[in-house]
């Protein structure tokens, strides 16, 4: 197991240090989304540009803690290209597999055992402004939120739901990210993209109806 552990440990790393699609794309023609998470002062920017059915590209600005950036930098790998359908279901699978359940773009505030009081729910807006910076982040250390010697998950009380349906083989280099659910207050990280891409496609579909 620990051998799988520091593979998933070396994929978040290489997408932290070397982020996929970092950049912008002129707005319009694409559409920009904005995400943040006050607790780490992580801010992330989502470009989105969909055609026919196809996100034919898609690209990421931002600063913040490792999980936060190396997981848009997954997700923009992992979702460049596709049908707006399968991405659907690529967003689905990986809020399953981070073990929640959301409440609008946000998750509760009420953890059990861990978390920073009068920490803010995470925000999502939307704009076509400048963009919200670029680097790797804080080289912050990736071990604090993918291994722990008390292993276990925390209780999220009634916003909390264990799902263990999930296809790993299928989500690829996503799975890497499946420790992170043992630090309830970094799961608003590894989901600050995620929130921008289901806003910003959310917000395109809306647009062309």
């Amino acid at each position: 197991m620990s051998g799988l552990e520091d593979l998933y440990r070396e994929i978040i790393l290489d997408h932290y240090r070397n982020p996929r699609n970092r950049g912008k794309l002129e707005v319009p023609p694409s559409h920009r989304v904005e995400a943040y998470n006050p607790l780490c002062g992580d801010e992330v920017a989502v470009y989105l540009q969909v055609h026919n059915g196809v996100l034919q590209d898609i690209k990421i600005e931002g600063q913040g803690c490792s999980i936060s950036q190396s997981s848009a930098s997954l997700m923009s790998a992992a979702v460049k290209g596709k049908r707006l359908e399968e991405i659907e279901h690529i967003i689905k699978d990986f809020k399953s597999l981070m073990s929640i359940h959301e409440v609008g773009l946000g998750v509760s505030d009420d953890v059990s055992g861990a978390g920073h009081p009068g920490e803010a729910e995470t925000g999502v807006g939307s704009g076509s402004g400048s963009g919200s910076g670029s680097g790797s982040g804080s080289g912050e250390n990736v071990d604090d939120a993918t291994s722990n010697a008390d292993g276990g998950i925390v209780n999220y009380g009634d916003d909390y739901i264990e799902d263990t349906s999930v296809d790993l083989d299928s989500l690829g280099e996503l799975a890497a990210l499946q420790g992170v659910v043992r630090f309830p207050v970094r799961i608003k990280c590894a989901v600050l993209g995620w929130n921008a891409l289901a806003q910003g496609l959310e917000e395109i579909a809306t647009d062309a109806r």
